[in-house]
C-alpha cells in the first residue's frame, strides 16, 4: 500500500492483519515487558507506513496498553512502582530529545532517510542486546547462574556506591541505591523509544544487568516506564502531525486482549524463559530489518539503483521474517504456559517482588 499524505489507506484485510499483529504483539509484550514495538513498528513499515509515523503511532498505542499491563503484573508482585516512576522521569527527557531528532531526520532526508535510520537502529541495538540476552539465558538454563540476576561487577559497584542525598530504597533490589545511576539508563530508554518506538530492550536489560533487578520484576516495571514515555511521546509527535490514530487504535484493540495472556504466562515460567523469548524475537526482527536495508539505501542513491522486482522481493521476505518472529514468540509463550500450568509450583517464592 502507498501512503497518502503520510497515512496509508486501510481496507478490511489490513485492518484484520493489524488487529492480529496487535494481539500477538500484546501477548509478547505482557510476557517480556518491552511493549512489543520492536515487532509492531517493522510490521507497520512493511505495510507501507513511513518510519516516523509508525514510531509515533506505536507510542500512541503503547501508553494505555502499558498501563493495563502494569496493573495486571502488579497483582502478581512483578512491578516496582517506585523504580518505574523514577526511571520514567529521565526517560521522558530522552523522549522529547529523541522525537526532535527523529523529526529532523525526516525533514532533512525524507521518508527513505527516516526508514533507513529506524532500520539501522533496529539492526545495531537488536544485535547487541539480543545476543547478550540469549547468552545469559543459556548460562542460566545450564545452571551457571544461582539467581535470576547475573552477578557482575557493574551490579556490585552500583550496590556499593553511596552518594549522600541521592539514596533511595527500591523493593525489587532490596537495598538503597543512588537515583543518579538510574538517570542515564532512563534517558537512553526514552531516547531510543522516541527514535524507533522501542525502549524496553534497553530498559529491561539495564535494570537486570545494571541494577540487579530480577527479570520478572524488570519486565513488569518497564511497563510503568513505557506508560510515562508513551504519554509524553504521543503529545510531542501528535503536535507535529505524525500520529495516525487509526493505526494506534486498531493495534491497541488487539494488544489489550493479548497482553493479559502474556502477563499470566509469566507466572508459569522460569525466569530464563523470559530472556529466551526476548532474544529469539530480537534476532529474528534484526534479520527482517537487515533484509530491507538495500531498498532504502537505493532510494537515497547511496548504492546503485535496485530493480523494482528485487525491491519488492526484499520487502516481501522482510515482512515474512517479521511475521515468523511474531509466530515464534507467541508459540514459545503458549508452550511455556502449557508446560508451566502442569507444575504444582509455577513461580518460586524468591522471584516475587520484595523477597529477592
Amino acid at each position: 500500500m502507498e501512503a497518502l499524505n503520510g497515512f496509508i489507506p486501510l481496507d478490511l484485510i489490513s485492518v484484520v492483519g493489524l488487529f492480529l499483529v496487535g494481539f500477538v504483539g500484546g501477548m509478547v509484550s505482557g510476557f517480556i515487558g518491552s511493549g512489543g514495538a520492536f515487532v509492531l513498528t517493522p510490521a507497520m513499515m512493511s505495510m507501507g507506513v513511513p518510519g516516523i509515523i509508525a514510531v509515533a503511532s506505536n507510542m500512541c498505542h503503547k501508553f494505555p496498553k502499558a498501563l493495563v499491563g502494569a496493573i495486571k503484573r502488579a497483582k502478581y508482585g512483578h512491578v516496582d512502582v517506585k523504580l518505574g516512576l523514577v526511571m520514567g522521569c529521565s526517560a521522558e527527557a530522552g523522549v522529547l530529545i529523541g522525537a526532535h531528532f527523529q523529526e529532523h531526520i525526516r525533514s532533512a532526508f525524507g521518508e527513505a532517510g527516516s526508514n533507513l535510520y529506524v532500520s539501522v537502529a533496529f539492526v545495531v541495538v537488536l544485535g547487541i542486546v539480543g545476543t547478550y540476552v540469549m547468552r545469559d539465558a543459556w548460562h542460566q538454563y545450564k545452571g551457571d547462574s544461582h539467581n535470576d540476576v547475573s552477578d557482575n561487577a557493574l551490579i556490585r559497584w552500583v550496590h556499593r556506591l553511596h552518594i549522600p542525598g541521592t539514596m533511595v530504597y527500591f523493593p525489587s533490589i532490596g537495598r538503597r541505591i543512588s537515583v543518579l545511576v538510574t538517570i542515564p539508563m532512563g534517558f537512553a530508554t526514552g531516547m531510543l523509544a522516541a527514535t524507533i518506538a522501542v525502549g524496553g530492550f534497553v530498559g529491561v536489560p539495564s535494570m537486570m544487568y545494571g541494577l540487579g533487578v530480577p527479570s520478572l520484576v524488570a519486565s513488569g516495571t518497564e511497563l510503568v516506564i513505557a506508560f510515562v514515555m508513551g504519554l509524553g511521546g504521543t503529545i510531542k509527535f501528535a503536535w507535529g502531525g505524525f500520529v495516525d490514530i487509526r493505526l494506534a487504535m486498531i493495534i491497541l484493540a488487539g494488544s489489550l486482549f493479548g497482553i493479559h495472556v502474556g502477563a499470566i504466562g509469566t507466572t508459569y515460567v522460569k525466569p530464563y524463559m523470559v530472556k529466551v523469548v526476548m532474544g529469539v524475537i530480537m534476532l529474528m526482527v534484526l534479520v527482517s530489518r537487515g533484509i530491507i536495508l538495500p531498498v532504502y539505501l537505493s532510494q537515497l542513491e547511496l548504492i546503485p539503483t535496485i530493480p523494482a522486482e528485487t525491491a519488492s522481493l526484499l520487502k516481501t521476505v522482510s515482512f515474512d521474517v517479521m511475521v515468523a518472529a511474531l509466530v515464534v514468540g507467541a508459540t514459545i509463550v503458549i508452550l511455556a504456559m502449557i508446560r508451566g500450568a502442569r507444575r504444582p509450583a509455577p513461580v518460586e517464592a524468591d522471584e516475587k517482588l520484595g523477597t529477592s
